[in-house]
């Protein structure tokens, strides 16, 4: 997230203004696809209340900084990947705290499970809000330093959710292992929805290639580990196999993008 906001300047939520019809699709596939997608994919695959709120957390996180990369290898629009990361990251400050609430009290009660949502609010606002802000300003007062520092961030935001990923899975991996098979048909399976219903979107929208190509992978990439920090929080959830659909999500996510990515250049060829 700070990595994020020393890529940010003003301009970049004043796109929402230049370009509404791009950010409003991208918004409408994040924000309101994507949940429901997830909340399908659960109910179709009866999966426990458990990891029913594991995936829908991964649906109510804000867009992956990541995806500007992607975006980039895809030859999209980074300046629309990068403006609607943003907006994502302060719009899911309201929606995740919603839409969590229902899926807790809806699911979380027979194990017991609940979302102390103020807790969560400032969870967000610290894991989220301060550190863009603070990437914001280095940038608009330290240009040169914040340029350095982002190089050096960009380069280590993959490796690092990967070991992330692998830490979480050595101390969990009897429960991952077990119900890898069940979770990784339900992540894929709603990403792949995602995907077409996204580039589906774009084309109601009369969107360009180059924005279905960013508004994809933007709609497709979350942000997994703020997924997994929500859920491990000893504020929030406090709960290890809440944040195992997001482990999995992590993987897969970067397994059927990249693919994506890759043919995409072998069409164009």
């Amino acid at each position: 997230m700070f990595d994020l906001g020393l890529s940010l300047e003003g301009k970049d939520f004043l796109l929402v203004f230049k370009r509404p019809k791009a950010i409003l699709a991208g918004m409408l596939g994040q924000l309101i696809l994507l949940p429901l997608l997830a909340f399908g994919v659960t109910e179709v695959l009866n999966l426990s209340p458990v990891f029913t709120i594991g995936v829908m957390l991964i649906a109510c996180c804000p867009g992956g900084s990541s995806s500007n990369v992607f975006s980039k290898l895809a030859n999209g629009d980074v300046a629309l990947s990068v403006s609607m990361t943003a907006v994502s990251s302060v719009v899911t400050l309201i929606t995740m705290p919603l839409i969590m609430s229902w899926v807790s009290a809806t699911y979380g009660r027979t194990v017991d499970i609940s979302l102390p949502v103020g807790n969560l609010l400032v969870q967000n606002l610290v894991t989220m809000l301060v550190p863009i802000v603070a990437g914001i300003t280095l940038r608009h007062f330290k240009p040169k330093t914040a340029m350095g520092i982002s190089k050096v961030l960009s380069k280590l935001a993959f490796p690092l959710l990967m070991l992330l990923a692998g830490l979480f899975f050595v101390g969990n991996r009897e429960v991952i292992v077990a119900n890898f098979a069940r979770l990784g048909i339900s992540v894929t399976a709603m990403l792949m929805a995602a995907i077409l219903l996204a580039a589906l979107l774009c084309a109601v929208f009369g969107l360009h290639s180059t924005e279905r190509r960013t508004i994809v992978i933007e709609v497709g990439m979350q942000n997994a580990a703020q997924a997994i920090a929500v859920a491990t929080s000893p504020f929030v959830f406090n709960d290890a196999e809440i944040a195992i659909p997001g482990i999995i999500y992590a993987l897969m996510m970067n397994i059927v993008l990249l693919t994506y990515v890759f043919l995409l250049k072998i069409v164009r060829r």
